[in-house]
């Protein structure tokens, strides 16, 4: 695939960023796609290893060597359908997805991997802007009805694929706008939400139809649904942040980053937000290394805070991962997102004992430092580490450690779905299927906290697991 040589004779190019000065003083994407000769370039690195790891690195297997072929051979359109057959919003995995498909590229043994990501993005870019992304209705209606709930890329994605099964398809959403995390989770600095929009209007042409302020388990009963749908997917999320609950919790200053970063992105769209929960000018610590702690970081800085810091409570990991010892597999290493370019201070390590304010107001956190080691059992236990615990200014303090499960005693109880041992939706990845009949679940409601990218496997399995629920047998790809 590529050029035979391509890999010894090119470096890996990466997409061009504005200046960080420039980019914290507004909400807009600011990674350019790569130009037609950057992308045949980075095309021209698949090196023909043989054995496409990439592939099995890639959970919506994508298959990569293959346009990464057709754009080294200026084949956009051709590239453009390969990598809809594996996926159906590109333009976001493009985006925010980690990229575990260039951890496993075999070039990644020992060079700077194909940047896959960058020629995906291209991909889908370019295909917009042609015009060859076009809606793709079914020629023949199954009488099937569908409810999906919940609108996130695990429920847009089963939505598609059953609308081009020839099913009828609803998609009901709490929210007033449709997209889950993609509308109100990821900052609009990562992934503009005109990019959702655009494909909403693809699904109604296909025969979606839409229904948000739509709390399904509360405003819609499940009863209801399950008298009036064939079938009903459940692909929810996991919204239950997970908690701190150390003293000084309840004061005026602290909040899930998910009270926060919703906030900002309704004040992109337009949106009042009274008492908007904002950094301008204030002392911020960010308790959480992941995505979303680096997205409350981005957030922070575009608001003005007058300082960023982000805790972790593991250690810092290696800046190079072992690559003999971990390939193909998704390494342990630090990862430095633009976010974390834009400033601040990240420390490791760090647990935090307690928050202290006056008349209610946050205004210091108590942490100390802590050390991992390992017992008997072979079981990482945390230590505090003595004399270590330090305190700092916050007025500020977002809680991005992850999520639980889906909402405690919400649909997955109006709907009488068991649940397994981490209260996820009880379901395989076979048939989908939950514990009450016709009833499926997808994505991080079944799965747990994961990635954009493994939400659009699981609503396109789903999609085909009911299918083959409602018609006997499916020609939806798995």
């Amino acid at each position: 695939m590529g050029k035979i040589t391509g890999f010894l004779e090119f470096a890996r190019i990466q997409e061009a960023a504005e200046a960080v000065g420039d980019r914290v003083r507004h909400y807009r994407e600011f990674v350019a796609t790569l130009t037609d000769p950057q992308a045949i370039t980075q095309g021209a690195r698949c090196m023909d290893c043989g054995i496409p790891f990439c592939q099995t690195g890639c959970p919506v297997h994508n298959i990569i060597p293959d346009w990464n072929d057709l754009v080294y051979r200026q084949q956009w359109r051709r590239a453009l359908d390969v990598l809809h057959s594996t996926n159906n919003f590109p333009e976001f995995t493009g985006r925010i997805c980690p990229a575990p498909c260039e951890a496993a590229c075999t070039l990644n043994i020992n060079a700077d991997p194909v940047g896959i990501k960058s020629i995906e993005h291209f991909i889908i870019d370019k295909g917009w802007d042609e015009g060859w992304v076009t809606p793709q209705p079914s020629a023949t209606r199954s009488g099937k009805k569908v409810a999906i709930v919940g609108s996130g890329p695990a429920g847009l994605a089963c939505a598609q694929q059953l609308a081009r099964a020839g099913h009828a398809v609803v998609l009901y959403e709490k929210a007033d706008r449709l997209g889950g995390l993609l509308r109100y989770g990821i900052p609009d600095f990562k992934l503009e939400k005109r990019l959702i929009d655009r494909r909403l209007a693809q699904l109604a042409a296909e025969g979606v139809q839409f229904q948000p302020n739509a709390h399904v388990g509360v405003d819609v009963p499940a009863q209801a649904l399950l008298a009036e749908y064939d079938a009903i997917v459940l692909t929810g999320g996991a919204e239950t942040s997970r908690d701190l609950p150390v003293p000084g919790r309840d004061l005026d200053g602290v909040h899930f980053a998910m009270e926060y970063l919703p906030q900002q992105n309704r004040i992109v769209a337009g949106d009042a937000v009274p008492s908007q929960i904002s950094a301008a000018g204030k002392h911020v610590v960010v308790i959480g290394g992941g995505d979303t702690g680096s997205d409350c970081v981005g957030t922070a800085h575009r608001q003005g805070a007058a300082s960023v810091t982000q805790f972790e409570l593991l250690p810092q990991p290696p800046v190079t991962e072992n690559k003999p010892l971990v390939w193909p597999n998704w390494p342990i290493k630090l990862r430095t997102s633009s976010s974390h370019e834009e400033g601040g201070l990240r420390d490791w390590a760090v647990a935090t004992k307690r928050f202290a304010g006056a008349g209610g107001k946050l205004g210091t956190l108590v942490a100390a430092r802590v050390e991992w080691q390992r017992e008997g059992n072979g079981v990482m236990k945390m230590v505090e580490i003595p004399g270590s615990e330090f305190a700092i200014p916050a007025d500020l303090v977002l809680l991005a450690m992850g999520f639980v499960g889906p909402t405690p005693k919400g649909v997955l109880e109006q709907f009488g779905v068991e649940r397994d041992a981490r209260s996820n939706a009880k379901a395989d990845t076979d048939a989908y299927r939950t514990s009450t009949r016709k009833v499926f679940a997808a994505g991080d409601m079944r799965r747990g906290q994961s990635l954009v990218v493994w939400a659009i496997r699981e609503g396109r399995q789903a999609a085909r697991a009911v299918d083959e629920f409602l018609m006997g047998s499916s020609l939806l790809p798995r």
